[in-house]
Parts: C-alpha cells; structure tokens; sequence
C-alpha cells in the first residue's frame, strides 16, 4: 500500500534525491567522454586548475579577513574593544568563507568527479601511466615501489601493496557510485548496498573537498581498513598532485602525525581523530598541536560509528588522590547475603507457583501473583526461565504483569512486599525494597543508614531555627556531608546489587590474571582496557574477590557525538542506516539517502518462522541446513553471540555436517573461512557482527542452486544488523535467500515480544516442532526491535544531553585556551577578567556592606589598596563603583608590568653578554609569593620590544597553568555530580534537570574562581630578587608531558575490531603462514646510491638528508 501511495507522489524521499541528481550525473559523464582525449599531463593538470579556480572564487574574502586581522594587529594595547569587535567580524567572514568554499565545490563538481574517473579508467586500462615528473612525484619515488622516475618523466604501475597484498587497479565508477559520490559531497549519508563498491564511492568527494585544501578525514572503525583505504586509493589522489596520509601509521603527538595533518586527504579511526583533539588541547604550545580545522569528515560504516561507538566517550584520564578509598569491599558481604536470601525467596515463590497453577488457581491474585513475584526478584534465575518455556505460562505471567502495573502500579506493593529488591530488567535497574532496607542494615546501626534523606526538609528546618548564624553553617554542612555520603554508599549497593542479579560470569565477564574483562556480547570478543562505568566495574572486582582498581580522574572527555558535530560538513556511507534515519537527523542532522543498486536485487527474503523453545528452533535450523547443502547452495548461519555460533557448531558436528566457524575465537583461519563460504555446500556459522565487513564470493555452480542462503537463529534488537546479515547474500545481483528462525524463549521475544503471539500458539493447541510463518508474526518481531531501538536511541540521547552541558563547557574553556595557546586574543581576555573580578567584589561586599572585607579583598585579588572611599562604597551606584575599581586595577597592573620590564631587559641583556650568541630562550621564575610558574621568553624578542615580548609570554605561561588546573577540577567535581544525582529518582526528581542546574552554577563558580587567580597571579607576579636573579637561566621548549595520562583506545578499538574487514580477512591461497601487514616503508636505498627522485644528486645528499 505505501508503495502504491509513493508511487503516485513521485517514489520515496531517496528515490527523489537520486532523481535530482541525474542532470549532474549527465554532466559528469559528457566531461568522461571529453576528457579521453586529453593527454596524462593535461589531466592531471586539471587539479592546479581547479585549485586555482576556487582560490579566484575566494580571493575578494580572504582579503577582506587578512585587511581586518592586519587593523586589528595594528591598535593599541588599550583599544580592547575596537578589537573585539574586528575579531567577531573576521569571525563571521570565516564562516561565509566555508559556504563559498560550498558553492565553487558545486560549480566544479562535474568536473571533478570525471577527472576521478577518467583517472580510475586510465589505471585500469593501462599497466604505466607515464608523465611529466612532479616535485611530489620525486618524493614519492623514495618511500614508495609503484613510482619511478625516468629523467623527467614519472611511471606510475597500476599494482601496489595495499593491505599486506599486491593489488592491480581494476575499477572505473559507475553511474550509481557516481550519484553516491554527490551524495557524501552534499553532506548527507549515502545508504549502499554489500558489493556496491563504498571505498572507490569515497574517492570522487575526497578529490573534490580536498581541492580547496582545508584538508579531508576519512574515518573509518579500526587501523586496518584505515591503512588498508589508504594504501588502495593513495596512488590515484596522488597521480593527480594530493598529498594522502593515516594517521594511525604515526605515534600521537610526534612530528609525523602532525605532517600527516598537513596532507590533503587524511585516513584515520574514529578514536585517533577524537583523541588528537583532546590532546591538542592538552598541549602547552601551539607547535604541539596537530590538528588543522575540523573541516569535512567522510565516516565509513557511519552507523557503527557515530551509533554504536557513541555510546562510549572518549577519555583521558590521570591518577587521583585518594583513588582506592572507595566502599565496594566493605559492603560486598552484605550484598552477597542479601543476594543469597533473594535467591531463597525466589526459589520458594516459584514452587508455590508451580503448585498453584497445577492446581488451576492461575489467576494474578494467586499463582500468577507470586509466579510475577519471583520474575521481579530474579528474572535470570534459570529454573524460573525453565518453567516459562512451558506451554502457557509465559502467558499467565504477562497477564500478572498487566493486572501489577494498572492504575498506575497501585496493586505493585503487594508484589514486592516479600522482596529484598527489585529488578527492572528492561531499564537495568535495581533498588532495594523496604524489607530489604531493613535486612541489610546491621542490628545497632542507624535504620537510616541507606535511606536517603529529603536534603531540602533538613536545610529549611535548620534555616527556621533561631541558633546562631555560625551554628546554622556547622549543621547545614553537617547535613549535606551526611547527604554525600549515604548518597555513596546507597550507589554503592545498587552497583553491587547490579553485579550479583544482572551480570553472570563467563557470560557478561571472564577474569584473567585476576582482573575483570567486558565479553562483547555479539561476538564474543574480550573487550581490552574497557571498563564499566559509574563503579559497576569495581562492584563486579569486589563480588569476585580480586584486586578493586583505583579510581582515576577524567583530564579531558569528548563524546562522539559531540566531537563529530564540530566538523564544517559531516558525511557517511554505511549498508545499514535507513532504520536510524531518525537518529541520525535527530543528533547529526544527517539525512539518510538509499543508493540504487547497479544491479537490481534479486534475493528472496522469507517471514520468521517462530516455534515456541529454543530446542525446536535449533532442531529446524539444523534441518533447514541439511537441506541446503543438498541443493549445493553455501549456506550463512548468522547467531547472535559466540555461544550460540558454539551450540550450533557442536550440533551440526553431531549431524556429521561439516562446516567452519566466523568469531572470535576462531578469528586465526578468518581469512580461510571467508574464502570458503561461497562454495557450494559450504556451512559458516558467523556471529552477526563477525560477518560484517565481509565479501562473499559465489563459487562454481552456486548461482544455478539458488545462490548464497543466509539463515539467523534469532531476531537481534537492532534491525540494521538483521539487514547487515541479510546484506551478505544477493551482493551485484547475485541469486540469494534469507529467513530467520525465532523462538518464544529468545531474549528479544521474551522481554518485548507480544502476549498474543504467545496466546494464539496456545489457543490453536500448538504442539512441539510446531511452526507459525506469518506477515503479521514478522511484523510483530519489527515493533518489538522499534521498542529495543528507541529505548537505546533515548540512552544515547540522555548521555548526548548530559554531555552537552558538558560540551558547551569544554568549548568555552578551550576557546579561552587558545586565545592564551595563540595569543591573538590574550589581551582581551585579560581585560575581561578583570572588569568580571572587580564586578563579583563590589557586587558580593556591597551586598554584606563589608567596607573593610572589600578592601582586603581588592588587595588580595588585585595587589593594590584601593582609592574607593567608605562613603562612596556605601552610596554610589554599583556600576560605576566596578567600573571605578576596574580602572584603577588596570591603570595599576599597566605600571606592574613596565617595572617588570624595565628590570627584566638589562637582565636579558647581561645574559646575551655573558653567555654568549647561541641562547635563543630563557627560563624566568615568576612567583606570586605562594607559588612559582617557570615562563619560557625568547632573549633577543623581549629586548627588542623593551619586556613586551616577556609580558606577553608570561601572561600566556600563566593563564595556561590556571585554566588547566581549574578545568582539571572542575571536570573531577563534574562526575562526581553526575554520580551523586543518579538516585535523585528516589526523590521523585528528574537527575539530568538537577545535574544542568548545578553544574550550571559549579561552571560559573569556576569562571570566577578561574578569573580571580589569573589576575591575582598577574597582578602579585614578581622577578626573583637579586640574590636570585642567577635562576634566570637558558631555557629549552619543554614537550607537554602526557606519560601518567591513559586514553580508553582499547574500549573504541574492540568496536572496530568486530568487523570481518579487518587484518585477518587477508587469504593466501598458497596456504603461506605468513603474517601480512601494510607496508609501511619503501625499499633500502644506499646513502650513496643516486637519489631514486632523479635529482643527480646522492642519495645522502639530497632525500636522504635527514637520516
């Protein structure tokens, strides 16, 4: 029916995207033809043309943006904001300059995309493209064996080693590549399907948006297929002049990444790009940092990236005072006891169950109510899952469940009146019921122990009180330390709760060495370096009784979401998007495009067939596979977890079925696995995410038998990884079927699967092997996937929400950062703290009338006495008293650094005297009378600009050293809010409204804290004295040091790591047991030996310099 109405309306929203497409399309191909006659030179000449071109398109806008920098740099120290204002308008004229970029991109785009493609036709037709040599040519020929110089003339092969392997160009774009490519250009996210070719799709927007040099990220879910796009699509960008690097080939903060940085084109992961800019701004210098704009980033496998992976933010972290005094090990004991009595309580509700239903009294009030009981208390308790696979009683609980939650859950008491605590395993919650409450508290302890107390009843009652005011502050900070730490220790319960109830070992977790690792659910992989968050992970340590790791403090955070929406233009490719289309708008602004297919699929995809237990599932799958391999089709047995993948395996070895294994644990014959999966008759059982990323070639005689059937044995929660399985089978054309096999008992089905399903098998007196295929019953397994996905779509939302408060923190913060780092903007800043500071003085003193409060303040903050009468303090208007204030400590600060100066110089010069013309900086302790901050000033600048130079090197030195360490506690204060209002539920009260609200207020706090201690510093900062002035010394550029920090790269990498792409999909059919990796170097060359650039030149003295 939707179908038929699209029609009638012109064809789905992608249909019409494409459609509008196929002028330029049209246009790229009139171009193609055209420019088969041009000669190689010619062709290549074409990316200078377009540069040019763009630049032409620009020029009126970068003259503007470089007169206004160059007023700007020309008034005075005092002319703030005149300045301000230039900088706000160079500002906007930067963004205008992105969207002229847009529109000179669209106007060559034709162009363009036909030079990509002529290029690719050339390679493919043609075993050496022969040229006029370049300068990038000469460089090229030394690092790389497919680059030769001949005289002036550069050859180019058409084969490389790309991914460990030799390969020969054999690809030319297709049209629908072509509407692909336009697609990723326009900032959208282009939908393909398996075998459509996305990494050769990425060269034609990578060539474009690279031409106007603001440089290209292409990102993709682990280092292999990074390296592995780069060494593939590397030679055809740089035959056409592009300069293309990946990042993960480089050590973080060296020299090389940062060149890396500087190409055209730049391959990388996720996690690299993300942790870079976390670094970056970490860094003391601007030199460290290796990040240009965040320009145009092109995602691969977009979904597992920007969904998947955003789960997890990155993070860099550092040790911690006071890291390992933490409360798991003490009230472990208590939890495992009450864990054990609830484990008694169950048992006993479900025999009463069983007994009552036997009986006939099945109804909510008698043995559904305490067959409900004992699912709310354990619902992973196995006998409990035994007895729900029998006929009908998953029916009877469901009914319990419906009479429990009407009206609001009045009658739930009842349920949960026996309990210790209650389980919600659907939100992953448990809390501790009032019987429990009073079972874990130990006899003489406070019955309030791990009640959590109405703070705001406490602080009005002591606010009503007629103590002293000095009395009020005693309790009222009583109360609230009393309020932190049962707030604590009540987290601290649930977590451990958490551990016992929801999370099994070998199943969740395993330990090795004596530490817990994460399993990866779907494919079974030890997740290295991850670790739950908010203390589960130190609960699971104390249940197990090994090491509890010490806690660790967050330097820097980025989600990335938020680290991907920095990007001037964002786009992705993946084969799976459609059904997170609304996410992807929602949090992006991504709209989700479906790419045709060059040719048409003709894969038949079958209904579900449901049965009612797992056991005559697995025997029908196992029937369903015998009678493939009979037919000679190969056959894709997707599971959805390595335990499955291992029944099945054991079963079919049973049945004497041979067949091979796609996961984790077997990933060592990956390579031979993939190669062997298209034959006929072939049997691979893949975990559904170990099969993705893979390539299934058809072998002989397949696609007469029907071609590749791909068979799930159970529906996963996620749609697109149902379709990603799908995908497999039906790749260009390929014949090819799907069905998936699902059973009442799967976890999916259990948890969100409809009551009538379950209620009509019943009914219709449903025996054993017994099989429903339906259009409804598929349906109805659909709309509970939706549920699973929007209720992960609102996890990922509220952490997007809670990091967004904390994103535009971290923007305003490294703004400030930078304005220090390039010290453009210094001055400004400066000005602004102080006029802030002496607002928050008269405004705070004014307030309590404390004249003389004030005046020591002034002293404090300022350095100075100020001229501010008591009577004006008392009388004159609060503005003009700032603005007063603000004057003096200026005027006053001015005359501080003109006496630094002054007596810094004749210093300066005496140590260029006495030490000699090689000192370039020198190292100058400025101190504050508390604390003393090394300032690194270049000799010759300072003396030149009279102490200028000094200044403004201090100012910088110092505004750093503050920031850093403000931000370093503001983000420790910040998860310790966002540990502490996880149980504000309890309280009826919505934790992230509380959590905007104080880390609102803790932000501004550190602003003013932040500013004070900068111009405190500033205006208290003094030269050592005479017997000290030997500690001005020669200096040295100091690296950051970034050792004690530790990035959660395991965490990202394991993601990436699920795919079939990756270093183990490479096969060699020789049966070499060889380990292939990416080549990273080119071949030896003699120091003596002539320069392979053709220069004339020794190797030694000319490319080989630098070694």
């Amino acid at each position: 029916m939707f179908g038929f109405v699209s029609k009638i309306f012109g064809g789905s929203k992608s249909e019409k995207d494409a459609k509008k497409l196929e002028p330029t399309i049209l246009k790229v191909n009139q171009f193609f033809t055209e420019y088969q006659s041009l000669s190689n030179d010619q062709l290549r000449s074409k990316t200078n043309e377009f540069k040019k071109r763009i630049q032409e398109h620009l020029s009126a806008i970068d003259k503007q943006i470089i007169e206004l920098n160059e007023k700007a740099d020309g008034l005075s120290h005092t002319e703030l904001i005149e300045k301000d204002n230039i900088y706000q308008e160079v500002d906007e004229l930067k963004k205008q300059r992105d969207k002229e970029i847009e529109k000179a991109l669209n106007d060559i785009l034709p162009e363009a995309f036909a030079v990509v493609k002529e290029t690719a036709r050339r390679f493919k037709e043609n075993t050496e493209i022969i040229s006029t040599a370049t300068d990038l040519d000469r460089d090229l020929s030394v690092r790389s064996e497919y680059v030769k110089i001949d005289g002036d003339k550069s050859i180019f092969s058409n084969s490389w080693t790309a991914a460990g392997g030799k390969i020969t160009w054999n690809m030319v774009h297709y049209d629908v590549q072509l509407i692909g490519g336009a697609v990723l250009h326009s900032g959208k996210i282009a939908e393909m399907a398996t075998g459509e070719g996305k990494t050769l799709v990425s060269t034609l927007p990578a060539y474009l948006n690279a031409l106007s040099g603001e440089g290209v990220h292409i990102v993709t879910v682990n280092d292999y297929l990074a390296r592995r796009d780069q060494e593939w699509n590397g030679p055809i960008f740089e035959w056409l002049g592009l300069k293309v690097d990946c990042i993960d080939k480089h050590q973080p903060n060296s020299h090389e990444r940062r060149q890396a940085y500087l190409a055209d084109i730049i391959y990388g992961t996720n996690n690299e790009f993300g942790f870079d800019y976390l670094r970056d701004n970490m860094v003391h210098t601007a030199e460290e940092m290796v990040q240009r704009k965040h320009h145009f980033a092109m995602v691969d496998e977009v979904d597992s990236v920007l969904i998947d992976d955003a789960r997890t933010p990155l993070i860099i972290s550092g040790p911690v005072e006071k890291g390992d005094d933490q409360q798991f090990h003490i009230h472990q004991p208590r939890v495992r006891q009450l864990y054990q009595e609830q484990e008694r309580i169950v048992r006993n509700e479900l025999n009463q169950a069983k007994k009552l239903i036997e009986s006939g009294q099945d109804d909510p009030q008698k043995g559904g109510l305490h067959l409900f009981r004992a699912f709310r208390g354990l619902p992973k308790y196995n006998p409990l899952i035994k007895f729900l696979s029998e006929p009908g009683i998953k029916v009877k609980l469901q009914k319990a469940e419906n009479f429990y939650l009407q009206e609001q859950e009045k009658n739930m008491p009842v349920v949960d009146s026996e309990l210790l605590f209650r389980i919600d395993e659907k939100n992953n919650s448990v809390d501790l019921t009032e019987k429990g409450l009073t079972a874990i508290t130990k006899s003489g302890e406070d019955p309030d122990f791990f009640v959590l107390p109405d703070i705001g009843v406490s602080l009005s009652e002591v606010e009503k009180s007629d103590i002293p005011n000095e009395e009020k502050l005693k309790k009222k900070e009583s109360i609230l330390n009393d309020y932190a730490q049962k707030a604590d220790r009540i987290h601290t319960v649930q977590q451990l709760l958490k551990a016992y109830a929801l999370f099994e070992k070998d199943v969740e977790y395993i330990i090795v060495d004596g530490a817990i690792k994460i399993v990866d659910e779907q494919t079974g992989r030890i997740m290295e370096g991850r670790r739950y968050s908010d203390g589960l992970h130190q609960a699971l340590e104390a249940k197990e009784n090994v090491k509890i790791e010490a806690a660790t403090q967050t330097y820097a955070t980025v989600t990335l979401q938020n680290f991907f929406r920095m990007y001037h233009k964002l786009a992705g490719m993946t084969g799976t998007a459609e059904t997170e289309a609304g996410e992807f708008w929602s949090i992006y602004k991504l709209d989700v495009v479906s790419i045709p297919t060059n040719v048409p699929v003709i894969r038949k995809d079958m209904e579900d067939l449901v049965y009612k237990t797992k056991r005559e599932k697995y025997k029908a799958v196992i029937d369903e596979i015998e009678k493939l391999r009979s037919k000679g089709r190969p056959v894709l047995v997707g599971t959805t977890s390595v335990e499955i993948s291992e029944l099945l395996s054991r079963m079919l070895t049973q049945m004497k079925i041979p067949h091979n294994v796609l996961n984790a644990k077997q990933h060592a014959r990956e390579a031979t696995v993939v190669a062997e999966a298209g034959l006929a008759g072939a049997v691979t059982i893949a975990t559904n995410m170990a099969g993705r990323g893979t390539d299934i070639k058809l072998g002989p005689g397949v696609k007469d038998a029907g071609g590749l059937a791909i068979i799930g044995t159970e529906r996963h929660e996620s749609r697109r990884v149902d379709r990603q399985l799908r995908g497999r089978a039906g790749r260009q054309g390929d014949p090819g079927s799907s069905l998936f096999f699902v059973s009442l008992e799967d976890d999916l089905m259990r948890m969100f699967g409809s009551e009538k399903i379950a209620g009509m098998m019943d009914k219709l007196g449903y025996k054993e092997g017994d099989v429903i295929q339906h259009s409804m019953i598929s349906n109805s397994i659909q709309r509970a996937q939706k549920k699973v996905e929007e209720n992960n779509f609102g996890i990922r939302k509220r952490l997007l929400e809670y990091d967004d408060v904390m994103n535009k923190q971290r923007n305003a913060v490294y703004s400030r950062r930078n304005h220090a780092l390039f010290g453009e903007r210094l001055s400004l800043d400066i000005d602004n703290a102080f006029s802030i500071v002496a607002e928050s003085l008269v405004s705070s003193f004014r307030e309590q009338e404390d004249y003389e409060g004030f005046k020591l303040a002034c002293i404090v903050n300022f350095g100075m006495d100020t001229s501010i009468t008591p009577e004006e303090f008392r009388t004159s208007d609060e503005g003009k008293l700032a603005d007063k204030l603000y004057s003096e400590a200026t005027k006053n600060y001015n005359e501080h650094v003109s006496a630094i100066s002054r007596d810094a110089v004749p210093v300066f010069k005496n140590v260029r005297k006495t030490e000699g013309d090689h000192i370039v900086n020198v190292i100058v302790p400025f101190s504050d009378g508390r604390k003393t901050i090394n300032v690194l000033a270049p000799l010759d600048k300072t003396v030149e600009t009279d102490g200028k130079e000094l200044i403004s090197s201090m100012e910088k030195s110092i505004t750093l050293a503050v920031i850093d360490n403000a931000w370093k506690e503001h983000l420790r204060a910040m998860d310790d809010l966002k540990q502490s209002v996880s149980t504000a539920y309890l309280e009826q009260k919505d934790p992230l409204v509380i959590y905007k609200v104080e880390a609102f207020q803790m932000f501004n706090n550190m602003g003013t804290s932040l500013n004070k201690d900068i111009v405190s510093f500033l205006t208290q900062a003094a030269l050592p004295g005479q017997e000290h002035k030997n500690e001005i010394r020669e200096g040295r550029q100091q690296k950051t040091d970034l050792s004690k920090m530790r990035a959660n790269k395991e965490a990202i990498d394991e993601a990436g790591q699920d795919y079939g792409a990756n270093e183990k999909d490479y096969f060699d059919p020789s049966g070499a047991a060889v380990k292939q990796e990416p080549v990273r170097v080119g071949p030896k060359i003699g120091r003596n030996d002539p320069c392979p650039c053709g220069s004339g030149k020794k190797y030694k003295n000319c490319h080989g310099k630098s070694e």
